[in-house]
């Protein structure tokens, strides 16, 4: 797939705090680019800086094979951002407010007006085109703050933590919007502090702490950096410590905990891992109960390698 967006050494900082650090990243054309980190991280500094929102002291960001500036209209026209804040005109209804953001890259009026008829489609608001955002629902406010992004048809989307808040049913409803998008050819960052979200959408993801990237992958390749790789209970009575300790040095096994007759091992990755445990327990003459295995998780990557300290906004 052809680099739709590359930044190479990007700096900035504020005085003395260094907010990225020679970072690079490309994505390419086509993907959904998951961009994580901690409060913090560097991940808004980033995308402004792409977005030629701020200045920055060092690098280079070249979008569409063009260098990226404040000045570059033709290529800021060719994206879309769905911000974390709703970003609204109360004044105006939900048809205008989509018309306004439109008309802002789309001066032919009867294309602009079939492009705000599409994107109201888009995110199932017919029934309110001519209510004010004081009146709609948060979901209905975000997926009129996400039409108000995407109705010029921009090729790049960068939606920043666009289900904040909202309800189980809006939130499948925009990420079943963002796979649409994505179908229809459309290159998109996303930014998300639900690393669920993150796993569905995303095939490539970039990892930013302290303006640093510190891991890049599709899901599994960053599942397989990390060294916890499955999360094995047992429901066995009476387990011997003996048992116990010959469990410990199997293949993969780097912590066994036994507690009220509940056995928990932590291993590393291995396709036999819970077939070794129970043929041991089994050759040890104990009958099992329940037999749970859990493969890591996005947020299990994400405490791992970023740490599990809270971080300040």
């Amino acid at each position: 797939m052809t680099e739709i967006i590359k930044v190479d050494g990007l700096v900035k900082r504020y005085k003395e705090l260094i907010a990225v650090d020679n970072l690079s990243m490309s994505v390419k054309k086509g993907e959904i680019l998951g961009l994580l980190g901690p409060n913090g991280s560097g991940k808004s500094t980033t995308i402004n800086c792409i977005l030629s929102l701020l200045e920055y002291d060092k690098g280079t960001i070249n979008i569409f094979g063009k260098e990226m500036s404040s000045k570059a209209y033709d290529i800021k026209a060719r994206i879309g951002v769905v911000p974390q804040e709703v970003a609204v005109f109360d004044t105006l209804t939900v048809e205008e407010n989509i018309d306004f953001y439109c008309g802002l890259y789309i001066k032919d009026k009867e294309l602009r007006k079939k492009y705000v008829d599409e994107a109201i489609e888009f995110v199932a608001l017919e029934d309110f085109r001519k209510f004010r955002p004081k009146k709609l629902s948060g979901g209905l406010r975000r997926r009129l703050n996400i039409a108000c992004g995407i109705a010029h048809k921009p090729e790049i989307i960068i939606f920043d933590e666009p289900t904040v808040a909202v309800d189980p049913q809006s939130r499948n409803k925009i990420l079943e919007g963002i796979e649409e998008l994505n179908k229809k050819g459309a290159t998109i960052i996303y930014t998300s502090h639900y690393m669920e979200e993150v796993e569905r959408l995303a095939n490539h993801i970039i990892i930013i702490d302290k303006g640093i990237a510190i891991a890049e992958g599709t899901v599994s390749e960053l599942k397989g950096m990390i060294k916890t790789g499955e999360l094995i209970s047992i429901e066995v009575n009476g387990l011997d410590s003996q048992v116990i300790d010959k469990i410990k040095v199997l293949p993969n096994i780097f912590r066994v905990d036994y507690t009220n007759n509940l056995l928990k091992v932590e291993a590393g990755n291995g396709k036999h891992n819970v077939l070794d445990i129970v043929n041991l327990i089994q050759n040890e003459g104990y009958a099992m109960k329940k037999i749970t295995s859990e493969l890591p998780t996005l947020n299990d990557v994400f405490l791992e390698l970023t740490g599990k300290d809270l971080r300040d906004e």
